[in-house]
């Protein structure tokens, strides 16, 4: 099977891998230009790009492909049996859509319907889902709307974040994408339509929305904002004046209160007036513990501003924090 493979993030970079591997016939990789990126500005590859050198693939990096008649005709003529398009970061057109005998053959990360769109991933977890899982699918001209072939399950940790999750769907997503060319070269693909009812979308995150609410948002709603999106952007929050990213937390229940030995460092009668966002303890040996409006959480590893990320023990020997005062308050 002639493949041409769209893809551009290290999540695409499994996929290729998978069916590189498998000794498919590559016939071309098209992937976004490279982007400047750090201080520098340097010019940076994407991941698939890399792997494609690598492995002296025929690399494409168009900036456009609505619209392209060159680009829409070059491949044409590389006739692909199968285009394979894992997080390209592009639309593709009918006139695209409409080459490969085998159609173009997605991988999704989600159950669909569920979270269409750009962002599946970190939906997931941010909502605090306990599963989620990755789909293959026929392409169409919708966002995510084609018929499913193959789908793949799988449990979300308590404390994973969508780093973590993201790294473990991407494997599963490549070796979900060799069984289902495997399927359709073999004629036993299966071809399920969705269930519009049960559609949602996962649109792109907003920067605005990693400020953490302390007066609105539950202990276990800030727990997912932080790990749902770590290493992303990172939740934040302020401190005189001044932002700081948490980037890992817990939440502290009675049991680990006992376990912590809290109960001899915060006054149970002072925490029932306690403001959300109130700083409740701040030593660099028993650690940072923040009051939310339904209980506390312990912060684990911070940024502070201008400043790398560190457990909060190292963050604490270099910078104090007052017990009483508020986050939040820029």
């Amino acid at each position: 099977m002639r493949i041409l493979f769209m893809g551009t993030p290290d999540f695409a970079l499994e996929s290729l891998k998978a069916i590189y591997e498998k000794n498919y016939e590559i016939i071309g990789v098209v992937t976004n230009p490279d982007k400047p990126k750090g201080r520098g500005m340097k010019m940076i590859a994407p991941p698939v790009k890399e792997y494609a050198i690598e492995k002296n693939l025929k690399i494409y990096q168009p900036t456009k492909i609505r619209g392209n008649i060159e680009f829409i005709e070059e491949i044409k003529e590389l006739n692909p049996d199968a285009i394979c398009v894992v997080a390209y970061g592009k639309i593709l057109p009918k006139e695209i859509l409409d080459i490969p005998k085998q159609g173009c053959i997605n991988v999704h990360g989600s159950l669909l319907p569920k979270y269409r769109g750009a962002a599946p991933i970190q939906w997931a977890v941010l909502n605090g889902d306990k599963t989620t899982g990755i789909t293959t699918m026929y392409m169409n001209e919708g966002m995510d709307t084609g018929d499913m072939i193959l789908k793949e399950t799988v449990e979300i940790g308590e404390e994973e974040t969508t780093g973590e999750l993201w790294e473990r769907l991407s494997k599963i997503g490549g070796k979900l994408l060799v069984k289902t060319l495997e399927e359709i070269e073999n004629g036993t693909a299966n071809r399920e339509k969705q269930e519009e009812k049960d559609a949602s979308l996962a649109a792109m995150l907003d920067k605005k929305m990693a400020e953490i609410d302390w007066k609105n948002k539950t202990s276990k709603e800030i727990h997912n904002l932080v790990r749902g999106l770590n290493p992303i952007m990172g939740a934040y929050t302020f401190y005189n004046n001044k932002k700081i990213k948490l980037w890992k937390i817990e939440i502290i229940n009675n049991e680990k209160m006992i376990e912590k030995g809290l109960e001899k460092e915060i006054d149970l009668e002072k925490l029932k007036e306690a403001e959300a966002g109130e700083i409740l303890l701040a030593n660099s040996k028993k650690g940072l513990f923040i009051k939310t409006i339904d209980g506390i959480i312990e912060i684990l590893e911070i940024q502070g501003e201008n400043a790398k990320r560190m457990k909060v023990h190292d963050f604490l020997l270099g910078n104090k924090l007052n017990c009483g005062d508020v986050l939040g308050i820029s």
